[in-house]
């Protein structure tokens, strides 16, 4: 761009043209072409060596086409079509040919087959000498297409016409291809109007006829090459205009094939010119002029070459007369070859790779002074990723090391976030360069993955790539990846988007720019913008004039005396400030003006300290000592040059206070402009609006960055004021008016741009419904659906709110809106769009600060953008705590309650879509503060309840005038209710508390305003239903101990019943009835209550259910030290397990009597407690607590079922009206013995606790439970009972004993004759899956039956005397060869008296034991026990002798004796073991005869004493 250009406007791109699909339609394979040796035709045309682009308008409203051809992929043809009322398109036509193209294209309109569907022809050549004319249709019908239809191509090959040259250039208009030869003729093809083969189709126009044959001079003279060829249509006629490589132009008649103009073209300033294009512009009707542009490279001295522009006049008649003006414009071309010229009929635009220019013909200076320019989107790329200054991005770190010193942890992820947030603006995000920057770091992802990817998965990915680097804990390194990264953005950025060429409608004024891969407009600057980009010397009066200045003069000199102190400024503290301040302000909470005064700082003592330590730590000294030498030296000329422009101004202006003014007027200057329109919100979205939405972020980028300058010079002159002489009234007018004021300005562009570049957020999967339903689409409008927009990185929340800013002027404004607009009208929509945003749709202006807030947060809400809401009312909720007259803040219309109000909905959305932890404990913070801060506002109950309810937010209910009281009753009331519905009860609480303090107040006796909502409710009703409220809240906050003295609290008895008797269900429902027996809540006149409530639930509860209610009372009691009902309550859920385990299977029912037994213990303990001479029990006691006590009206009573089966209940419990310690004791004992038979396999339940059936004794042996059988005995039988139940209990035992026994039992009744059982174990009950082993097994102290039967005759042998007889005789009777075991045996022998000999003693003796040999055919073992004691009574002691000679000291059973002589002899006369038996009986006669001789000498002696 030249150096003496104007910058006039700048590139807006078109959001969302990057992101275009294309359907690939391929051509069929040409016909072959003839050879080149054949028909002597020239080679092929040259392969493409530049990109190539254009646009066709037409129609109205116009349709643009635009078509590209890329040196890339040169065999593709690609075609957009676009329409400035519908939004970009989303597809685009790619249509592949065999063959590369040449880099022309034509698209027209079809004026011959509109009806059959085909409204557009396309004209294309490939450089093997096919042309192609093309009839196509709407887009969207090729989507299934794969090849083009062969019907609606027409295929000419011209190397079949070339018959004296080459192509060198190619034109064409609707129904004709113009061909341009390196022997200067052109071929003209009527394609599209005439057949092939028709006659006239094609012919040639050369300069050889005429005249100049006659005179020989033409044929002496060689024609130069074609270099170029416009077709262009003049009042109907198309004349084509031919640029030879000599310079010479020549005008054709297309149509009458004749010569209207000829001339050879110099340059003034060269000799040896190259002409190399032509550009042709539209006539202008009024001048009668065709203006001509013409490129020409001069040898030497203009290297970059020359535009020259022309004028040729034409004269319309019988005959077009044309003649060239003899006025010519030159513009040098300061860099680089255009990338595309276009020129209309009163400008030339020249598109280069660094700027757009624009020229008017004829009325500036040859040297290019007055040109305007625009600037291209590289620019603003280059800026925001700090491209345009080596040190830009160095400073971030530096800035950051200063304002987080004491938080060093923050200076990454800050900084990244600053990195990120630039990276996706739109304009700057492109996600075809995102994509290959991604494939540089090795991250590949298709086009499906890359394009499903949100706005936060982007950043995350983008942010693994870092992680990956291993980067992420220095700031520097950090900052050197974010460098890289970001260079290779911007380069593949250029590459990707390069310029192709322009789009100009000069009927419309549009003005706009092809680029490789995207499409944008361009745009005016907004008057500020002249203000900082443009000097004093180019900027009109028309800028200026809005100022207001007294002195138009010298007050502009002032200004741009200020604006280059203001650059001073902004150079100083670089690009990175304006981002860091940025960043700061998107902070919850702000830490904008924390940053304040660390920016200030730099601009007095510079970076130096924090360069040094950053650098020293990271890069080493030397690097550290060269930053910290420039940075002095920065801060030394920035000092110098300040103080020299303030002196200069202050020179100027006289005083300060001129000064002061004139940046007042300049603050005023930023506000946006008020424009009042009536606006239609039933619009759809279009690239109108988008273009819109993007030119207002550049606006407003430009705003803030300029009032945050001036914040920072203010600022700047407060701290030096003394040094330039600012007296004390000027410093505090900057304090109290100017810096408040530049502040507001400041944050009000903030919120603009942030709303312009801030994604919108896709809709919650549960909010679906309601956002359709919110929509309010119907068929009048052309807009798709918001969920498939919602989201997207190229839909800003701006886009959101553009759709209710259509203004409605009158008809020229509704055809505008059907075009693309012009640079002017982006600028004139900006205006309006910041004015809607600023002051809504009436421009009233308010004392509260951006009063239409609420507005557009009511909008943004009813599209579920939660965070941009929020974003937004936090900021204006900011801004206006900080004011200082609080009469702005809180008016009286209560517009700062609806914010308010707003913001806590808001928030309370933003909990809802899935916040945790800490972070959701803020949120329902701020959202409770909010509401409670709303509620205090003056005017806040009649603006609240004017609200709307069309943006989705929950209804008040309720209306009228109400009194301050009043009116917070009810509201905190409507608050409690909305976190409740959202499931807060932390907050809901809050709010029924603060509605609790209301109540008196507004509904007391004085307060005689009661509403309808309040009229049959008193304060008491209302108080119990307020603390109900509370109660249940404390319970969802597991605040249990809050929950009873909200209980306790509630006055309405009633209400207070019902939660107490909730408060049981809940504490029983998540295990925390620990709490009612522990103490922890004394339950003060609520205990009886708490009893039946406990007991109520007992009773109808499932025994299965834990805790169960029975053991609750059972503690609650027991803590109570109410022993006797403790042991009450437990004895009745032993009595209902004992039902219940009747009805479930072996495993279940051994668990539950374990716990039966464990509660029976628990009631035998408890009775112990009590004195003895109370240790008694009344199950029925329950009955009263169950069915005659009186509950509340809303308690659910016993219903018909339930009566009887408690009648029942109580009906079987009568029997046993009372219970001591002894019938539980009983009850125990046999539980004990039901439940160890159930661990054995064996079923057995007892009815009742009498004395139990024989046969479970019986049950109990078998299966080896020997203990508990005795216990079972011993419990339940007495005297002869119990002996008769011992002895069959031993006869069981000592037939275990006797595993081969033979014939039945002779001994003790009969027992079942099953087997022997296995005893139970601890390993059989694992097999069985038990899970509490309940009491151990008895085991007997040896392995073997004998040691077992040992153990228990030795046990309880004093019980019964005869038990071990009746054990020998089992034994024998069982097994009559047995050998009875010695310790047996040995207790036969034990038992004698002291006072006499022989075979004498108690019921067990050695007689008894000598029978029983006897009566079993044991002769042997008979004689040898007769043997032992007649041998022992033989030989006795001297001392004993005299004892024995008593009388009746010796006894023998001579009876038994007797028969076992005679059953001696029986056995020998039958032959039995005669010999044995022969033995035996010598040894008892011989043992007799010396017995019977002792005894004859003692009863002689005896005799002799007795005497004596």
């Amino acid at each position: 761009m030249g150096s003496r250009s104007l910058l006039v406007g700048m590139e807006v791109p078109i959001l969302g043209s990057d992101s275009v699909k294309w359907f690939e339609v391929s051509v069929p394979s040409p016909s072959p072409p003839l050879s080149a040796a054949a028909n002597g035709s020239p080679s092929a045309l040259p392969p493409p060596s530049a990109d190539a682009a254009s646009c066709a308008i037409i129609g109205d409203p116009p349709h643009y086409l635009i078509w590209r051809i890329q040196k890339d992929r040169p065999n593709a043809l690609e075609i957009n079509e676009l329409c400035g009322y519908k939004e970009f398109p989303k597809i685009g036509l790619r249509i592949i040919f065999q063959d590369a193209l040449y880099p022309f294209a034509l698209i027209c309109k079809d004026e011959t087959s509109c009806a059959s569907g085909n409204p557009y022809l396309v004209y294309a050549l490939t450089i093997s000498g096919v042309a192609y004319l093309f009839k196509l249709k709407e887009i969207y019908s090729y989507a299934s297409c794969s090849v083009f239809p062969l019907n609606e191509i027409v295929e000419l090959n011209i190397q079949n016409y070339l018959h004296n040259g080459a192509i060198t250039a190619v034109a064409a208009a609707a129904g004709c291809l113009v061909t341009g030869r390196n022997d200067g003729s052109v071929g003209c093809f009527q394609l599209g109007i005439l057949d092939p083969s028709a006659p006239g189709f094609v012919y040639e126009l050369r300069d050889d006829a005429g005249l100049g044959r006659l005179w020989g001079l033409m044929s002496r003279r060689s024609i130069y090459p074609v270099q170029a060829l416009v077709v262009s249509e003049v009042h109907g006629k198309k004349l084509i205009f031919v640029l030879h490589s000599d310079g010479t132009l020549r005008v054709w008649d297309f149509l009458s094939r004749s010569r209207l103009f000829s001339n050879t073209l110099s340059m003034s300033t060269s000799t040896g010119a190259t002409f190399v294009s032509l550009w042709v512009g539209e006539a202008n009707n009024d001048a009668s002029v065709i203006p001509l542009a013409i490129l020409c490279k001069p040898s030497l001295e203009f290297s970059n070459g020359i535009i020259s522009v022309y004028g040729l006049r034409y004269c319309l008649g019988e005959r077009v007369i044309l003649l060239l003006d003899s006025s010519k414009q030159d513009i040098p071309l300061e860099e680089g070859a255009p990338v595309d010229v276009k020129l209309t009929s009163s400008k030339i635009w020249i598109l280069k790779e660094d700027g757009l220019i624009a020229h008017e013909f004829f009325n500036a200076p040859d040297n290019g002074e007055g040109a305007h320019c625009f600037s291209l989107q590289e620019a603003y790329v280059a800026d925001q990723l700090f491209q345009s200054s080596e040190h830009s991005s160095d400073d971030l770190v530096c800035l950051a090391q200063l304002i987080f010193s004491s938080a060093k942890d923050q200076i990454i992820p800050f900084i990244s976030s600053i990195f990120l947030r630039r990276l996706l603006l739109p304009g700057v995000h492109h996600n075809r360069v995102l994509q290959v920057t991604f494939q540089d770091y090795n991250k590949l992802l298709t086009d499906s993955e890359f394009f499903s990817l949100t706005v936060d998965r982007l950043k995350s990915e983008i942010l693994s790539l870092l992680e990956d680097e291993g980067v992420s804990q220095s700031p520097v390194s950090m900052l050197y990846w974010w460098k890289t990264f970001s260079a290779q953005y911007f380069r593949h950025w250029c590459e990707i988007n390069a310029p192709f060429g322009l789009i100009i409608d000069s009927t419309r004024g549009t003005v706009g720019l092809i680029r490789k891969s995207s499409i944008s407009l361009f745009r005016h600057l907004e008057d500020i913008e002249f203000l900082i980009y443009g000097s004093s010397d180019q900027i009109g009066d028309n800028v200026t004039s809005g100022l207001g200045f007294s002195d138009v003069d010298l007050d502009r000199e002032i200004l741009f005396e200020v604006l280059q102190c203001v650059s001073h400024v902004s150079q100083q503290l670089g690009k990175a400030s304006s981002a860091i301040f940025y960043e700061s302000l998107l902070c919850l909470p702000s830490i904008s003006y924390e940053v304040l005064p660390h920016l200030l700082k730099v601009l007095e003592i510079g970076r130096c300290s924090s360069v040094t330590t950053l650098h020293i730590a990271e890069l080493g000294a030397d690097v550290a000592l060269e930053k910290e030498l420039s940075e002095h030296k920065n801060l030394r000329k920035f000092s110098v040059e300040m103080f020299l422009s303030l002196h200069a101004l202050f020179n100027k202006a006289t005083t300060w206070g001129k000064v002061l003014d004139v940046i007042e007027s300049y603050l005023k200057f930023l506000v946006p402009r008020k424009i009042i329109k009536k606006f239609d919100s039933e619009v759809g979205f279009n690239m109108n609006n988008s273009a819109m939405v993007q030119a207002t972020s550049q606006v407003a980028k430009v705003m803030f960055e300029s009032a945050l300058d001036v914040l920072m010079l203010l600022s700047y002159l407060v701290n030096i004021g003394g040094q330039i002489h600012i007296l004390h009234h000027d410093i505090s007018r900057i304090q109290l008016e100017l810096v408040p004021m530049v502040q507001e300005n400041m944050t009000e562009w903030h919120i603009i741009h942030f709303l312009g570049t801030t994604t919108s957020e896709s809709p919650a999967a549960e909010d679906f419904s309601a956002q359709l339903s919110s929509l309010q689409i119907d068929n009048t409008i052309d807009r798709k659906s918001w969920n498939e927009k919602l989201g997207k990185w190229d839909f800003t929340l701006a886009c959101i709110l553009s759709l209710n800013t259509q203004s409605s002027f009158g008809d020229q404004s509704r055809l505008l809106v059907k075009c693309l607009p012009d640079p002017a009208n982006i600028i004139n929509s900006v205006r309006e769009f910041t004015s809607w945003i600023m002051w809504g749709r009436t421009g009233e202006e308010t004392s509260t600060f951006f009063s239409h807030s609420t507005e557009l947060a009511l909008i943004l809400l009813k599209h579920g953008q939660y965070n941009a809401v929020e974003f937004l009312l936090t900021t204006v909720d900011a801004h206006s705590r900080k004011e200082k007259i609080s009469g702005s803040i809180q008016s009286d219309d209560g517009e700062w309650g609806i914010l308010l109000h707003i913001l806590g909905c808001c928030i309370l959305a933003q909990v809802q879509r899935g916040l945790q932890g800490l972070l959701k404990e803020k949120k329902v913070s701020e959202a409770v503060r909010c509401f409670f801060r709303a509620s205090s506002v003056q005017g806040a109950p009649q603006a609240l309840q004017s609200l709307s309810n069309e943006a989705g937010l929950p209804h008040l209910g309720f209306t009228g005038c109400l009194l301050a009281a009043t009116w917070k009753l009810h509201y905190y009331q409507w608050a409690m209710q909305i976190f409740e519905q959202h499931n807060l009860s932390e907050g809901a609480c809050q709010f029924a508390l603060a509605a609790l303090e209301e109540v008196d107040e507004a509904l007391g006796p004085r307060n005689g305003n009661h509403t309808e909502n309040n009229a049959d409710e008193s304060a008491t009703t209302v108080k119990g239903r307020l603390w109900a409220n509370v109660f249940k809240f404390m319970l969802d906050l597991n605040y249990y101990y809050d929950a009873y003295c909200a209980i306790i609290s509630n006055p309405d008895e009633e209400s207070k019943y019902l939660c107490l008797r909730r408060f049981i269900i809940v504490l029983y429902e998540r295990g925390a009835v620990k709490i009612l027996c522990d103490g922890q809540i004394p339950f003060i006149g609520l205990a009886e209550k708490v009893e039946r409530e406990l007991a109520w639930k007992a009773a109808r509860s499932d025994v299965s259910v834990k805790p169960n209610p029975f053991k609750l009372l059972y503690a609650f009691e027991m803590y109570r030290h109410n022993w006797r009902k403790a042991s009450t309550y437990i004895y009745l859920y032993s009595a209902q397990l004992k039902s219940e385990a009747a009805l479930k299977d072996q495993q279940r029912r051994s668990l539950i009597l374990l716990e039966r037994l464990n509660g029976l213990s628990a009631a035998i303990n408890a009775l112990h407690l009590v004195h003895p001479a109370y240790a008694w029990i009344s199950p029925l006691v329950d009955e009263s607590l169950l069915l005659k006590e009186h509950y509340p009206s809303k308690k659910a009573r016993l219903t018909v079922h339930e009566q009887p089966a408690a009648g029942s209940y109580a009906q079987a419990q009568r029997s046993q009206c009372y219970l001591d310690l002894e019938n539980l004791e009983n009850e125990f004992v046999l539980t004990s013995a039901e439940y160890l038979l159930s661990l054995a396999n064996v079923n057995w339940t007892f009815t009742g606790n009498e004395k139990p059936p024989p046969d479970v004794v019986d049950m109990l042996i078998q299966v080896g439970l020997y203990d508990t059988a005795f216990t079972v005995i011993l419990r339940f039988w007495k005297d002869s009972e119990l002996k008769r139940e011992l002895e069959r209990v031993f006869v069981a035992l000592s037939l275990k004993c006797c595993p081969n026994r033979v014939g039945p039992l002779s001994v003790g009744n009969d027992l079942r004759p099953n087997g022997l059982l296995l005893t139970s174990s601890k390993d059989e009950v694992v097999i069985h899956g038990s899970n509490d082993l309940g009491p151990p097994v008895q085991q007997s102290k040896g392995n073997s039956q004998w040691e077992t039967l040992e153990l228990y005759l030795g046990r309880y042998k004093e019980f019964h005397l005869r038990l071990p007889v009746v054990v020998a005789e089992t034994l024998l009777s069982a097994d009559p060869q047995i050998e009875l075991p010695l310790w047996l045996v040995q207790i036969f022998k034990d038992v004698r008296r002291g006072s006499s000999f022989g075979m004498t003693g108690d019921e067990v003796n050695p007689a008894s034991l000598f029978c029983l040999f006897v009566d079993y055919g044991r002769c042997a073992e008979a004689t040898t026990l007769l043997l032992e004691y007649t041998e022992s009574l033989a030989s006795m002691r001297p001392a004993d002798i005299i004892r024995r000679k008593r009388p009746s000291a010796v006894w023998f059973p001579y009876t038994t004796v007797e028969r076992l002589w005679c059953k001696l002899e029986e056995l020998i006369r039958a032959g039995h073991m005669v010999d044995q038996c022969q033995k035996l009986k010598e040894l008892l006669r011989g043992a007799l005869t010396k017995h019977l001789n002792l005894m004859r000498v003692d009863s002689d002696d005896a005799q002799s004493s007795a005497a004596a």
